[in-house]
């Protein structure tokens, strides 16, 4: 009875070996089933893996290159112009301001000119009625008096001295009268030049009116427009009051902010195109002048443009932006920053071969914000995309039935 129980225990002992043996060599043991399952989802990965995603493709029909917008150029040589843009500010050319004083003190009489008005050059803009310019003119007048009185004593000193009536010494004395009376005159001439009067005025004062001896008329030096006015009718200014300002804007500065990174590339003598939103177009001019000295808030330098103001447009006190040409070069390749793209922390661009567009990383050289040098990754007579470049980017990567 136990040689029985012990033949069937290793009966089944061996049918299960063989069983075990099999399964072993089909694959279908747990350690054996768990290899097979890497195998078949490593194969399922590379057969789910896109082409385009590894390579950088993009495959698109024509219909779908006009519907995204694509489009192409050949890649060649063309001009950099490398520019600085500095913001600035509209001021009045300091070298045609005029604060007009009066050079004698008095009371306005009238007012001829207003604020904002435009003068001529000599144009009267305001008279006073002054004392000190009655008294200057009679001075004047009395000097003159004197001169030809002691013209006449010497004259008739000199006859008798000649006939031996008198002696030299009165001639003498005579002579001597008519030099300090002609110093008299020439300072009370000099006094009323320096208050403005011309000439011909001065010369002709004595056949004037008593009233225009007291009335002195402020004059505009030059042309231009009144700014400030500080004069009323029937005010009391005195000759260190300034009436008005006149500014000549037919010509006006632009101050531009240079910076301490761009100073090197700024000097003397460059073009400077000048554009603001106010103004209808941009206007050229040339750095005349670099402040020697930094702002102490913002340590920047102030290059000064002088630009043409016919028009009017362009207003003191406006902010405007200058573009400075600091570098103008022929390069081999030269493409639009829209046809650049950043793939993987690289600068790329997208080759069109047909209707396959191909990933391409490039190096890039200088750029002028919307021109870029390529110095290396594409050749001249490539054909590439030039617009559309991030449209391709985001169809990298997807499977062909979603395209």
């Amino acid at each position: 009875m136990r040689s029985r129980h012990v033949v069937l225990i290793a009966a089944l002992l061996g049918i299960a070996l063989i069983v075990a043996g099999a399964m072993v060599l089909r694959g279908v043991l747990p350690g054996s089933m768990f290899t097979g399952a890497s195998e078949i989802s490593g194969q399922q990965a590379e057969e789910s893996r896109v082409p385009g995603e590894t390579e950088g493709i993009v495959r698109l029909s024509e219909n779908q290159i006009r519907q995204f917008g694509i489009e192409s150029s050949k890649s060649g040589p063309g001009r950099l112009r490398m520019e600085v843009v500095l913001p600035g500010e509209v001021t009045l050319n300091a070298d045609r301001i005029a604060h007009v004083v009066p050079r004698v003190s008095g009371v306005v009489h009238e007012v001829r000119k207003n604020l904002g008005d435009s003068v001529r050059g000599g144009e009267i803009m305001a008279v006073l009625e002054s004392r000190d310019l009655a008294d200057s003119t009679a001075a004047l007048l009395a000097a003159r008096e004197r001169v030809s009185l002691a013209q006449s004593n010497l004259a008739r000193e000199e006859q008798l001295w000649q006939k031996r009536i008198s002696p030299e010494q009165d001639y003498i004395q005579a002579k001597n009268a008519l030099a300090a009376a002609g110093i008299e005159l020439r300072n009370a001439e000099q006094k009323l030049r320096a208050l403005g009067f011309s000439e011909g005025f001065i010369a002709a004062l004595a056949d004037r009116p008593g009233a225009s001896g007291i009335l002195y008329e402020m004059t505009a030096p030059f042309g231009g427009t009144i700014i400030q006015k500080h004069i009323s009718l029937g005010e009391v200014v005195k000759d260190d009051s300034p009436a008005f300002v006149i500014a000549d804007l037919s010509t006006v500065w632009v101050n531009l902010d240079v910076h301490q990174k761009d100073l090197p590339l700024i000097r003397i003598g460059q073009t400077a195109s000048i554009g603001a939103g106010s103004a209808p177009q941009s206007v050229q001019g040339r750095i005349s002048f670099i402040e020697p000295i930094a702002e102490e808030t913002n340590r920047t330098v102030h290059a000064r443009v002088v630009i043409p103001n016919s028009s009017g447009s362009w207003r003191p006190g406006l902010f405007v932006t200058g573009r400075i040409l600091v570098e103008d070069v022929q390069v081999p390749v030269l493409v639009p920053n829209d046809a650049l793209i950043m793939v993987g922390g690289k600068i790329c661009l997208f080759l069109k071969e047909g209707d396959v567009f191909r990933l391409q990383p490039v190096a890039a050289g200088r750029t002028n914000g919307a021109l870029t040098e390529i110095t290396g990754g594409l050749e001249a007579g490539r054909s590439y995309v030039i617009k559309g470049a991030f449209t391709l980017k985001s169809e990298l990567g997807k499977p062909e039935a979603e395209k």
